[in-house]
């Protein structure tokens, strides 16, 4: 994948969580989101170091300019169907199971989702400003 997926998601993240802020009432002006978190999955085709580089400019000018990004790595599992086992399908995934031989259908890893939040609160500012925050995932 090439840094600009990483990047058209990043925007899409930065506009979906400005919005969320936005309806929540919340002024724009006194409030910075401190953190975010988002949960991917091994499987999703996202690069976690590119995702992180291209939050960190498409979050340039917004309320998310400061915001520690954090990114929560989720493992490929997989269940056969026939026999009901459930494993890691490890990288590249494998999706054959070792006790019945048969196909296993993917349950997890796919994901990329907004988990978590986290508004800074304008009063705990010393002097109004924002903190400056890292943008380096964690896993």
């Amino acid at each position: 994948m090439s840094d600009v997926h990483e990047l058209s998601i990043a925007m899409a993240v930065v506009d979906q969580v400005e919005s969320a802020v936005r309806e929540q009432g919340a002024d724009a002006g006194d409030n910075r989101v401190g953190s975010l978190t988002l949960r991917v999955g091994r499987l999703s085709g996202v690069v976690p170091e590119a995702l992180d580089f291209s939050f960190a400019v498409a979050a340039q000018g917004t309320v998310l300019a400061d915001a520690r990004l954090l990114i929560e790595t989720v493992e490929g599992r997989a269940r056969c169907e026939e026999c009901g086992r459930d494993v890691a399908t490890g990288m590249p995934p494998d999706l054959w199971c070792g006790v019945c031989s048969r196909p296993m259908s993917l349950t997890g890893g796919r994901e990329l989702e907004i988990v978590r939040v986290v508004l800074e609160d304008p009063e705990s500012r010393p002097g109004g400003d924002v903190p400056e925050a890292s943008h380096v995932p964690h896993r």
